[in-house]
């Protein structure tokens, strides 16, 4: 058996529409959404929308942890475009969404990032694309649970929920052979980008789970320049499964 996993697609459709190849089944950890690509400041919906310069100056904000200005800016951006953001942004998510639906392979398990949206999702899933969230399913024999979205941060994207909310799916899962989530477990060396030179937000209740539990493997995504994409802890292995939308490449499990 051979499942392929991947997260952080961000508008990556091309090399998603492959990346199921040679496996039995595609899982997918979330952030199919591009808003700003960090690496190509031209790309996403927020440039398509304001412009390169304007994309560059709120990741300049944005890295320098300047939030406030950070909204500000775009606050104003919206005011002089003369447009409802929440009406523009949904249109532009369905259609990167539609572009994305339609490459997953069959089947295809797949749970929420923070950037995603949802409450859009069953719109666009096809037959043969399982949406998990607080929830497990049996893939060749081994039980995976699937936790979706993050937890509350400055950056406010679409899918932050609560410490509570979140620990309370982590729970509703139970016992698992895989626990899949987006984000990672609250440990340093798995939550700190070296690129962005920050501790991105794991979860303690991951990290709970994976010491009462003992999961065979603990899958993640979200930080895409990690310190260390791989650590065990105790009787379970702890993989990023990657930065999709940068490598091109799904992270392989076999038994």
């Amino acid at each position: 058996m051979r499942v392929n996993v991947v997260s952080d697609v961000h508008g990556n459709a091309k090399d998603l529409a492959i990346a199921g190849d040679g496996a039995d089944a595609l899982i997918c950890l979330g952030d199919l959404v591009l808003f700003l690509d960090y690496a190509d400041h031209s790309r996403g919906i927020f440039p398509d929308l304001f412009g390169v310069e304007n994309a560059d100056r709120i990741v300049e904000l944005r890295s320098a942890r300047r939030f406030d200005e950070a909204r500000e800016f775009g606050r104003g951006l919206w005011a002089e475009l003369g447009i409802d953001k929440e009406t523009a942004i949904e249109a532009a998510v369905r259609r990167q969404y539609a572009e994305l639906f339609a490459a997953f392979p069959t089947p295809t398990y797949a749970t929420y990032g923070n950037v995603d949206m949802p409450a859009l999702w069953h719109e666009y899933a096809r037959p043969g694309t399982t949406v998990l969230d607080g929830e497990r399913v049996e893939i060749g024999g081994r039980v995976f649970g699937f936790v979706g979205g993050g937890l509350r941060t400055p950056m406010r994207t679409p899918y932050e929920i609560s410490d509570e909310e979140y620990a309370a799916k982590v729970e509703a899962i139970g016992e698992v052979d895989v626990l899949c989530s987006h984000i990672p477990p609250d440990v340093p060396e798995l939550t700190y980008d070296t690129v962005a030179r920050r501790f991105e937000r794991g979860s303690r209740a991951l990290l709970d789970a994976i010491r009462r539990t003992r999961p065979r493997y603990s899958l993640f995504g979200h930080v895409h320049q990690p310190l260390v994409r791989r650590m065990r802890l105790g009787a379970t292995e702890c993989v990023n499964v990657g930065h999709f939308a940068a490598r091109g490449r799904p992270w392989s499990l076999s038994w």
